[in-house]
């Protein structure tokens, strides 16, 4: 107690004379939660990445090869369109298959919803990711890839596909919400996870290793009290906003369905 009390005394001295203490350093700010209350492990889940040269790693490299010709056509341009991950992004690339524009202002509670399944995709890809230490396609058999290349993504992974975890997340979640879109809702999570292929960030079985991971974790948060309090809320507001909102440019959905078709 002494000891605090001669601390406390020199700080409000030197603060009366100017001179300057240096503070500890601020706490980092905490993550956001997200809604599992236990994390499905990804090793329990996935079968294991592709050897190199096994018929898995071939069928990829015939999957990147291909890909590689679509660049400049549309499906190439919708990959690239894809590639953002904030949650306005994730939003909006949904909106032809549901019928109404989403944005944060549009469907705030959508908004908080892939907030949170967001931290849970997090919390499932990067620890599947330290499993596996897959390189990614390009760093092996090179090519143009629809996104400039950078440190931070030539130091990640490729297996499971972060983005195609998150893309078939989201149309589990839309799905559900408004049930009577669901194959178009579905068929555009797929086609968003298949755009990291065609993107040529990740191999083919990173993307279905992404979208198996988000199975699991949708199938995991049905057993969140708060996951189906807020997916029920994301019901409502999309019920509504299909009824009195506004709609996406027909013209740019009209384009965008038949992108939506498998590219491989």
């Amino acid at each position: 107690m002494r000891g605090w009390m001669m601390g406390a005394a020199f700080a409000a001295a030197a603060a009366t004379a100017g001179i300057a203490i240096a503070q500890p350093p601020a706490a980092p700010p905490a993550i956001p939660p997200g809604y599992l209350s236990a994390v499905p492990d990804p090793a329990a889940i996935l079968r294991p990445s592709p050897r190199d040269g096994d018929a898995r790693d071939l069928e990829d490299k015939r999957v990147y090869e291909a890909a590689r010709k679509l660049e400049g056509g549309p499906r190439w341009a919708m990959a690239q369109a894809d590639v953002p991950y904030g949650i306005a992004d994730q939003m909006g690339g949904f909106s032809c298959a549901v019928g109404a524009t989403l944005t944060p202002q549009t469907a705030p509670k959508l908004a908080a919803l892939i907030g949170k399944t967001s931290m849970d995709v997090g919390r499932l890809n990067g620890a599947a990711k330290a499993l596996y230490n897959r390189v990614r396609p390009y760093q092996r058999w090179g090519g143009t890839i629809c996104t400039p290349p950078s440190p931070s993504l030539d130091k990640s992974y490729d297996y499971p596909s972060g983005h195609a975890q998150l893309g078939w997340t989201n149309a589990l979640v839309l799905a559900e919400a408004a049930p009577d879109r669901a194959s178009q809702i579905l068929a555009r999570g797929r086609a968003f996870a298949e755009s990291r292929a065609v993107c040529g960030v990740h191999t083919l079985s990173a993307v279905e290793a992404g979208m198996l991971l988000a199975s699991a974790q949708v199938a995991a948060a049905h057993g969140e009290p708060a996951f189906k309090a807020d997916l029920e809320a994301v019901r409502a507001e999309i019920a509504a906003l299909r009824a009195n909102g506004p709609k996406p440019e027909a013209a740019a959905c009209a384009a965008q369905a038949p992108l939506n078709s498998s590219a491989f």
